[in-house]
């Protein structure tokens, strides 16, 4: 049986793909390689997976209803999907907010009914995110806290697609399980991230924008820890056809610029730093409690940021040729 996973082509979608593959499972791929960040890195992702043998990629855009209604009729011995696809980043929300309507409430709807309309479906798990917990300043952030106060459409989007999720797991006994992401970071990282752009800019000597004077915490979490927090989900579906949310986070919150000072060391470059005031859309910390996540996935992440940082440099270095 085979794994559906969408999203192949990003940065967490290709780092499980590459896990499952290497544990012998046959992974279904779906992307729309859109432009949102340089989809030559995409295609350089894509082309890694591809020389696995388990390997299959369908270039299809989750948004598409009729698309994936006739791509789903024609699928055969998928008994879990893995729906990481998404339209990622606060502040591209507020310039293109049908993007995030389209992808990830449109996107989301779509799986569950290509989801429960597989009989032989043991799971399906997707990702959210940590800005669900908006405005919310009860540290460290809880899946039992109240989410009802996003503060991006970013935000709103991934929270509806938690509702719809449980919504979904009631009426057609789907087990299902959401994940909510907290600041990923590590080789084939995204471009419009925090680390990626750091690393960019002062490897170019050109200044770094940090937003709020840099009284900014945030819960790093290396890419090697995610995708085991990810692989412990989908091989654990809930009981009796439930739902269930889980925080996958380092469970460290730390100073950012704690974390520009690494990106510093590795590079052997010193940042010349742009303060700011803060971002809309933006909170001035993030702190997982991974209580639920230790005791039902028995997740335990590894990966400081004093390990993680000089990884994700050492590819970003390879990856630019520097």
């Amino acid at each position: 049986m085979a794994i559906l996973l969408t999203g192949a082509a990003g940065f967490i979608g290709f780092h499980v793909a590459t896990a499952l593959l290497k544990r012998g499972e046959d992974v279904i791929g779906i992307d729309n390689l859109n432009p949102y960040y340089d989809v030559k890195l995409k295609e350089a992702r894509l082309a890694e997976l591809e020389k696995a043998a388990g390997f299959t990629f369908h270039k299809l855009d989750v948004a598409d209803g009729e698309a994936m209604a006739a791509f789903g009729a024609g699928l055969r011995n998928v008994d879990r999907i893995l729906h990481l696809a998404a339209q990622a980043g606060v502040r591209y929300s507020f310039e293109n907010p049908e993007a995030y309507i389209a992808s990830n409430v449109d996107g989301q709807l779509n799986l569950l009914e290509l989801a429960r309309r597989i009989g032989s479906l043991k799971h399906f798990v997707y990702a959210s995110s940590s800005s669900v917990y908006g405005g919310n300043t009860k540290l460290p952030f809880s899946v039992r806290d109240a989410v009802e106060k996003p503060i991006s459409l970013y935000a709103a989007t991934k929270r509806a697609g938690e509702l719809m999720a449980v919504t979904y797991s009631h009426l057609h006994n789907l087990p299902a399980t959401g994940l909510r992401f907290f600041t990923v970071y590590g080789p084939w990282g995204r471009p419009d991230m925090s680390a990626y752009i750091f690393a960019k800019l002062i490897s170019e000597g050109k200044p770094i924008p940090v937003f709020n004077n840099g009284e900014m915490m945030r819960d790093f979490t290396f890419i090697d820890d995610i995708v085991a927090g990810v692989l412990a989900a989908i091989d654990r579906p809930p009981p009796e056809a439930g739902h269930r949310l889980y925080n996958l986070g380092n469970h460290r919150s730390e100073p950012l610029m704690r974390f520009i000072e690494l990106i510093e060391t590795a590079l052997g470059r010193k940042a010349e730093i742009d303060f700011q005031p803060m971002q809309r859309g933006d909170v001035k910390e993030t702190y997982a409690d991974i209580t639920e996540s230790e005791r039902d996935l028995d997740f335990h992440p590894r990966t400081t940021i004093d390990k993680g940082v000089p990884r994700f440099i050492a590819w970003f270095r390879d990856y630019h040729g520097l």
